[in-house]
């Protein structure tokens, strides 16, 4: 699968062209598929909800060996070649299940999708993109462009993994709950690696992202590698609950196991966070996965949910121990979502976290609807305001830098704070 325009200084539009102009010299058999996503109502066209839409059409990448546009205007086009019609209605149907409530969907759904048979729709598509490339959208090609990793290069970016000190890179972010006197205290932190941190040591002009499947496979050597890093962290204090946001595949490894029979103490509490759409690819592995975790005592978590994505689950039949909804502005519209109210009664409050707040709004929100976990950048300030209270060294640096501080496991820059025992310390 391939996602042509993962750089937004490249207009997509032009990409397509280009890609069109290679066709034209023998278009019999493709076809675009495209699908309105302008039309839609703004809080169903958000920049992350988009994310969620191109992740159910990669069915009909994968089956065609096509590539996907997210154009400018936030549409999604998909050339590719015979195309079958059932894989493209049931990317549809299930994109129309999810935003039922939709007016473009109730009233016009069939111009939702259009799908363009080529050669006969050749010449009108190709002059409606050359349109909305003309449309006056600023233009910024000159600029440098990032390339996706090719499948010929993974072993190099692996062995190049294996000369960086990975425990440098890995990072934690507290998951704050309010106890029954209105109090914030530590619930558990994620250890995870960023994408950019890891990209930083390969060449500016490599984006890790943008094949899917050779990134799925890459994050699958990573998991290994954060595992792996436990053991040489510099932390000593250490929250009662870690979570971990991994393939399920990498539950199997020898790197998890030595994680949970030599890392983990008998009284901490283990929560591996998983995404949606991998659970959904392969529900078998994921119930099998759940099962396991569940004999050793640990959760499983499901990631990176909004309303709309709640919608499109059965969290009766997953049954999660905990989800995590990411807080996005439109929410704050958004204050009487039936499926955030299932799922709180379903899960409990307890197990319900409000991800990625970054403002006082997302806390107001979330506890409107009884919310008791949080995590985030306003989260993290919180945090380190809390923490500081009791630092007689806290002049001496910023708030930003203490929070840079506390989320590394080791190095020199961690090593700068001036109380370590403070930085440590976990509300």
């Amino acid at each position: 699968m391939a996602i042509a325009n993962k750089n937004k200084n490249v207009l997509s539009e032009k990409i397509l062209l280009d890609a069109l102009d290679r066709v034209a010299k023998n278009p019999m058999g493709y076809t675009v598929l495209y699908v309105n996503i302008s039309k839609l109502k703004p809080k169903n066209r958000h920049p992350r909800f988009v994310k969620v839409i191109t992740k159910l059409f990669d069915s009909v990448v994968g089956t065609t060996k096509g590539v996907m546009f997210v154009l400018s205007n936030g549409d999604i086009a998909i050339l590719s070649k015979n195309t079958p019609e059932n894989i493209v209605d049931e990317a549809v149907k299930k994109l129309r299940i999810g935003l039922q409530a939709d007016p473009i969907l109730a009233q016009e759904s069939q111009n939702f999708a259009k799908v363009y048979m080529f050669p006969k729709d050749y010449v009108s598509f190709y002059e409606k993109i050359e349109h909305m490339l003309q449309a006056g959208v600023p233009q910024q090609l000159a600029q440098k462009t990032k390339r996706a990793l090719r499948a010929g290069e993974i072993e190099t970016v692996i062995d190049r993994m294996d000369e960086i000190d990975i425990g440098e890179i890995v990072k934690r972010q507290s998951v704050l709950s309010l106890d029954s006197q209105g109090k914030f205290y530590t619930k558990m932190q994620e250890f995870f690696v960023a994408v950019k941190d890891l990209e930083q040591f390969y060449p500016s002009d490599i984006d890790f992202t943008a094949d899917r499947w050779l990134f799925q496979y890459l994050t699958q050597v990573l998991d290994k590698k954060t595992l792996s890093a436990f053991k040489s962290a510099e932390i000593k204090n250490w929250p009662q609950g870690i979570s971990v946001n991994l393939n399920l595949s990498s539950l199997n490894s020898k790197e998890f196991q030595d994680f949970s029979n030599n890392f983990i103490k008998p009284d901490q509490e283990v929560i591996v966070e998983v995404q949606m759409m991998e659970v959904l690819n392969n529900l078998n592995l994921y119930n099998e996965s759940k099962e396991q975790l569940h004999e050793k005592g640990y959760k499983v978590l499901l990631d990176s949910l909004n309303p709309t994505s709640l919608s499109m689950l059965n969290l009766e039949t997953l049954a999660p121990d905990m989800i995590k909804i990411f807080w996005e502005p439109l929410l704050e519209y958004n204050k009487d979502d039936e499926n955030v109210k299932s799922a709180i009664k379903l899960l409990s409050a307890e197990n319900v976290i409000l991800a990625k707040c970054d403002t006082e709004a997302a806390l107001k929100w979330g506890l409107s609807y009884g919310i008791k976990s949080y995590q985030g950048p306003f989260m993290d300030e919180i945090e380190i305001g809390l923490l500081r209270k009791e630092c007689a060294y806290k002049e001496n640096c910023s708030v930003q830098n203490c929070i840079k501080r506390h989320r590394l496991l080791q190095g020199s820059q961690r090593n700068d704070c001036f109380d370590l025992t403070k930085l440590e310390k976990i509300l």
